[in-house]
């Protein structure tokens, strides 16, 4: 006999995973390109200072209202699909068998296999089974509005806190470059993080990361510098 064992799957980080990703990613993002367009056009370091500060808050809190009011959506449509297929299993349950046996052929079973799986798990869970073979729907992917919401609020703010230090501690001439250069090394650590903790190589999200950092802070820059001169 086999010693039982369960695997622990990196699927069953997806949720939380994909919200701190998003949330750190964009933290650095925003607040280094917001430092960097207000260091290209103001003369005082105060200014740059409170305008990452803002960005840090206003930043956070919006990752967390626009996380929980999407995901909020989503278990929304969620919850109406699965009281929908409740109420088909109670008022239509031999078509509701046909249409499971009919997945599972579709997956590969004869009919009369599939037939003999569909009221197994019928006869054990009929719910459960609808709702995770018809709707897809399973408790490593189900929507968790408040989970979604805190993971991206802290993570923002993890993330917006790096660009901001770094200008703090830096003189105001400098401020475009060791910010640019310095979050592009947090975004390359970051994405090779989010791909060690997913599984997946981390050569490609370090790349993907970076590119796009720099596009918005050099987009950033050269915005902040032209209106400094015209002003």
């Amino acid at each position: 006999m086999h010693p039982l064992h369960r695997e622990a799957h990196l699927i069953e980080r997806i949720g939380w995973l994909r919200a701190a990703v998003l949330g750190a990613n964009d933290g650095i993002i925003s607040t280094a390109s917001l430092v960097v367009g207000v260091a290209a056009a103001s003369t005082s370091p105060n200014e740059v200072i409170v305008a990452g500060v803002a960005g840090l808050v206003a930043g956070a809190t919006a990752m967390a209202a626009g996380e929980y009011v999407s995901v909020s959506s989503q278990a929304d449509t969620e919850a109406a699909d699965l009281a929908k297929e409740r109420r088909e299993l109670a008022e239509q349950p031999d078509a509701e068998l046909h249409e499971l046996t009919n997945i599972y052929v579709e997956r590969g079973l004869d009919i009369s296999l599939a037939r003999q799986v569909a009221e197994a798990l019928t006869a054990k869970d009929a719910f459960a089974t609808h709702a995770r073979d018809e709707l897809g729907l399973s408790a490593h992917v189900v929507a968790r509005p408040i989970q979604a919401a805190l993971t991206s609020a802290v993570t923002f703010a993890f993330g917006a806190a790096i660009p901001l230090v770094i200008a703090i501690a830096s003189p105001l001439a400098r401020i475009p470059w060791v910010v640019s250069a310095g979050s592009l090394v947090a975004l390359a650590i970051l994405g090779a993080a989010g791909a060690q903790t997913g599984g997946a190589g981390i050569l490609r999200p370090m790349l993907r990361v970076t590119f796009w950092g720099a596009i918005a802070m050099g987009t950033t820059a050269a915005i902040g510098r032209l209106v400094g001169h015209s002003l």
